[in-house]
């Protein structure tokens, strides 16, 4: 017994040391960000919102983000674990493709990006795809009596290449975009 006791110490305090060393230099890591590691923060109508949290937008005047399984809950992130021929999962897209259309008449189901009927594996997802975005132009210069073409000049503004990888697609902050839309003049 008394030689399997020294290894399972050695074990023990060995992995005690390497997780808490990784646990500081993520830390640590995490301070020398632009923003502390406490996540973007931004002022938008008076209120402080977390910019790398999704936010939930229904008014037309406003881009929406993507769906979420948690409600936009951050203290329980997470998925819905349904598979996709999950009946209620199918039924729950279907509700969201009908959404769509009746909110944005004169496009197509085929039109519809997939990350607007989807919903991330956090729920929390502050991006949607800038073709998301262009996908509601209409509808959100319609609700705000401007110009098409100055809503698509305000994504092209606020789109983000944020990616590490090379030739990952552009991505557009809701919360950000949404913030420039009520700063027009």
């Amino acid at each position: 017994m008394k030689k399997y006791i020294r290894p399972i110490l050695v074990l023990t305090v060995g992995m005690m040391m390497s997780v808490g060393v990784y646990t500081v230099i993520v830390f640590g890591l995490g301070k020398i960000t632009p923003d502390k590691g406490l996540g973007e923060q931004m002022s938008v109508n008076g209120k402080r919102q977390y910019a790398n949290v999704g936010q939930q937008f229904t008014l037309p005047q406003y881009f929406h983000g993507r769906p979420s399984a948690v409600h936009y809950d951050a203290a329980g992130s997470g998925g819905s674990n349904k598979g996709p021929n999950n009946p209620e999962y199918l039924a729950e897209v279907q509700k969201r493709i009908d959404t769509l259309m009746m909110e944005n008449p004169g496009m197509t189901e085929v039109e519809i990006p997939v990350d607007l009927i989807t919903a991330s594996g956090s729920g929390l997802d502050p991006d949607i795809s800038v073709e998301a975005a262009e996908f509601q132009i209409d509808r959100v210069a319609k609700a705000r009596n401007i110009s098409p073409e100055k809503v698509k000049e305000l994504i092209q503004q606020t789109a983000a290449d944020e990616n590490l990888i090379f030739f990952a697609p552009q991505k557009v902050n809701v919360l950000k975009l949404n913030a420039a839309l009520d700063n027009l003049k």
